[in-house]
């Protein structure tokens, strides 16, 4: 009885064309983070298309969430605990 080969999922092929400067700029570093040039591609190309969907995302809410929203914009810090500790601090670039 013969077993079932699991089939590798079907890539689809994107074909560009760019200068070769470029072409090496992105085989330079793909091989300084020990990727391929395809990999490396793929990688910043995702990241680029899921910035730009998320930048473009829409949140809608209800009118009363929107007021609660509205409300806590407008309202004064309650500075806590955390914060005044914070405001001690005297920071690094203003020591000795």
């Amino acid at each position: 009885m013969k077993t079932a080969i699991p089939a590798k999922p079907r890539r689809d092929t994107l074909n560009l064309r760019i200068p070769a400067a470029e072409r090496n700029l992105i085989d330079r570093a793909a091989l300084s983070t020990g990727k391929t040039r395809t990999d490396f591609i793929l990688e910043a190309a995702r990241r680029a298309a899921e910035d730009a969907l998320l930048d473009r995302a829409l949140l809608s809410v209800g009118t009363e969430a929107y007021a609660e929203f509205l409300a806590r914009l407008d309202a004064p810090a309650q500075p806590n605990e955390r914060l005044r500790r914070t405001m001690r601090v005297t920071p690094p670039w203003a020591k000795d």
